[in-house]
């Protein structure tokens, strides 16, 4: 039987994002009208379940929702990224049976926006170690001091998914992961970027920024855990990154082979550039790698639905997904600028914001060094003592 795959975006609704998007990088502006008519179709809820009020979509259905939307708008894509990983996290641990940020799917539901404010400048063990400094309270909640950057969301979250370093936990030390709310937080108005300028992902400084009790949902010890949170955290943010490099990837293929068919060549008497058989190759090689790119998100998107056995080499997968959909990403923008010829290298082209928007996935976690390292595990054992 063919699946039926479920869908929250319309056509509309992605015409109107889409019209938008160049406004919004010109004046480094946060999309608030997009995320607006994103709530009233009920995306903020997609991961939340159908009892309490959302659409109870899949991995697999958000991952395409956001390559969607990307499309349309990166940045804006990229934005509510945040929110969607925090959600699908919670969705995920939900649907094996772990309720411990169960509270996440019901604040959605109410209308909470959540931002993910993890990354920490100079922090390069990412999940595993934190500059950070998490107090414990008497009652058995959290205060925060610290500085998060790349904090998307930044002026309209009310809801921080973050972590810090309990050096004093009579267990040892951990690492205490909560969800705090906007009180003893900052935002710093430093963000002034290359690309992705929309989903305004300014610093964020925590000065004793609470978590109740009951919003204080792991205390792990550094370094890598094979706690379910962890896997979650990666899974749904590793695949909902790639769709959204592979959503820039599809709209600089469609933008890229307009190009080719309304551009015209003196060498060839007037005929198309799609007519030329060198263009046709570059436009072939972007062809190859968007869809190499789509086929991967997708199908491993339906492994973490399915619970598929990748064994000890699921983090290697879910890494070098990432790797492989943003460098694909980028190798498709490239090709389609090739294409375009010299009005695409002006300010107002389209191509011009994707080329922009794209180069920061590089940025993201997994880095490459990081995602070498972790495959290079997989495959070879570690490194010996």
């Amino acid at each position: 039987m063919p699946r039926t795959l479920r869908t929250l975006l319309t056509d509309d609704l992605l015409a109107r994002i889409h019209e938008r998007a160049a406004d919004h990088d010109r004046d480094n502006t946060f999309p608030d009208d997009d995320l607006r008519e994103l709530a009233e179709a009920g995306y903020l809820r997609a991961f939340v379940p159908t009892d309490l009020g959302g659409a109870g979509l899949t991995l697999e259905e958000v991952a395409r929702e956001q390559a969607r939307l990307a499309a349309a708008a990166p940045a804006t894509a990229l934005a509510v990224n945040m929110h969607l990983v925090v959600t699908g996290l919670s969705a995920l641990l939900a649907g094996r049976g772990d309720d411990s940020t169960a509270f996440i799917l019901r604040d959605a539901a109410a209308g909470e926006v959540f931002a993910f404010g993890n990354s920490e400048a100079g922090n390069d063990l990412v999940m595993f170690g934190s500059r950070t400094r998490a107090e414990r309270q008497a009652d058995g909640g959290y205060r925060f001091f610290g500085t998060k950057i790349f904090t998307s969301l930044s002026p309209v979250w009310t809801r921080l998914a973050t972590f810090g370093l309990d050096a004093d936990h009579p267990d040892g030390p951990r690492l205490v992961h909560a969800v705090v709310g906007r009180g003893g937080t900052s935002t710093k108005d430093d963000w002034d970027t290359l690309g992705m300028r929309a989903t305004q992902s300014a610093t964020t400084v925590l000065d004793g920024a609470e978590a109740r009790p009951e919003h204080v949902y792991r205390a792990l010890p550094p370094g890598p855990s094979a706690d379910p949170l962890i896997f979650a955290l990666f899974a749904v943010f590793e695949v909902l990154l790639a769709a959204v490099y592979t959503g820039i990837g599809r709209r600089a293929l469609e933008l890229g082979a307009q190009a080719t068919r309304r551009r015209t060549s003196f060498k060839f008497d007037g005929r198309a550039y799609s007519q030329d058989p060198d263009i046709r190759w570059k436009v072939a090689d972007a062809a190859l790698a968007q869809d190499g790119a789509e086929l991967q998100v997708f199908a491993l998107a339906r492994d973490v639905d399915e619970q598929a056995d990748h064994g000890a080499r699921w983090f290697a997968q879910l890494v070098g997904l990432k790797v492989r959909a943003t460098e694909s990403a980028r190798v498709v923008v490239d090709l389609a600028l090739r294409v375009s010829g010299g009005g695409a290298y002006f300010t107002g082209s389209e191509l011009t914001r994707l080329y922009r928007d794209v180069l920061a996935g590089m940025y993201h976690p997994s880095d490459d060094e990081s995602a070498h390292g972790t495959v290079a595990t997989s495959i070879l054992g570690p490194l010996d003592a």
